[in-house]
């Protein structure tokens, strides 16, 4: 279920978000990022994922995430746990729109580990990622423009 922007406001404002975070890697062992159109971490080079929806089976948010951020959809079996993060940000998706929404925003980011086997052919862009880029960990690791909660993955 997605929310109306002054609910989606309020929850953000007031209790953590629980998100997957798909942490993809090919056969090189390069990972796949995408670089950030929204605030939180706008600009930034980032892993796919996205929130968890209210009702949304684990499982279901998987395949609906890997559909919605790789075009191509995983089952959550494919993948191995990485485990659970703490992502903290100062500002929030809807900071700058007007004065009533700066504050931060908390997620609670469980990430998953997909290797895959097939290269991806039709990764989306969208209102997530203007663009997409596979990096070498040491690459990533020494990259300012990589966010520091992608980075803590590797």
């Amino acid at each position: 279920m997605f929310l109306e922007k002054e609910v989606f406001s309020t929850v953000i404002e007031s209790t953590p978000l629980v998100s997957i975070d798909l942490v993809v890697l090919n056969k090189k062992g390069q990972a796949l990022l995408g670089q950030r159109l929204n605030r939180p971490a706008k600009g930034f080079w980032f892993v796919p994922g996205g929130r968890i929806l209210k009702d949304e089976a684990l499982a279901d948010a998987f395949r609906r995430l890997t559909k919605e951020e790789l075009g191509t959809e995983y089952s959550i079996e494919q993948s191995e746990l990485l485990g659970p993060f703490d992502h903290f940000y100062d500002d929030n998706v809807f900071t700058n729109l007007d004065n009533s929404h700066d504050f931060s925003t908390h997620y609670v980011a469980i990430a998953y580990v997909l290797v895959l086997k097939d290269s991806l052919e039709n990764l989306p862009l969208n209102e997530q990622h203007n663009g997409y880029k596979w990096f070498d960990v040491e690459e990533l690791m020494n990259d300012d423009s990589v966010h520091q909660n992608t980075k803590n993955y590797f």
